[in-house]
């Protein structure tokens, strides 16, 4: 299938080019890996902010987690994130508590 310019779309600041018509299963499923790599990435720049709001290193909010500076900075370009490691990383930066919001008629669900 060509690209042209009807092809390209912008979704949450993203430029999505040439990902199928809109409304199949190919572009609906391009749309939403596309969207969950968009939370993953804000998430981790979450991560990052309030790492950073309290003067900690990567290395340093790593050995409170027990793992290395590596393991810090894919999680806050949004790689490897889970809620496990999520709760230990909030817990470790003082969030005692946090909730997911399922929207809708599903609301708030307490993650810790």
């Amino acid at each position: 299938m060509g690209c042209c310019l009807a092809d390209v779309i912008r979704k949450n600041g993203v430029i999505i080019q040439c990902s199928g018509k809109v409304g199949t299963p190919k572009r609906d499923a391009f749309e939403s890996s596309v969207d969950e790599a968009v939370y993953s990435y804000k998430l981790g720049e979450a991560i990052k902010k309030a790492r950073l709001e309290q003067n900690l290193t990567q290395e340093e909010l790593g050995e409170r987690i027990g793992v290395k500076k590596a393991q810090i900075s894919k999680l806050e370009r949004g790689y490897s994130i889970t809620i496990s490691t999520m709760s230990r990383v909030f817990k470790a930066l003082g969030f005692s508590t946090a909730s997911l919001d399922l929207g809708g008629s599903l609301g708030r669900v307490a993650l810790w």
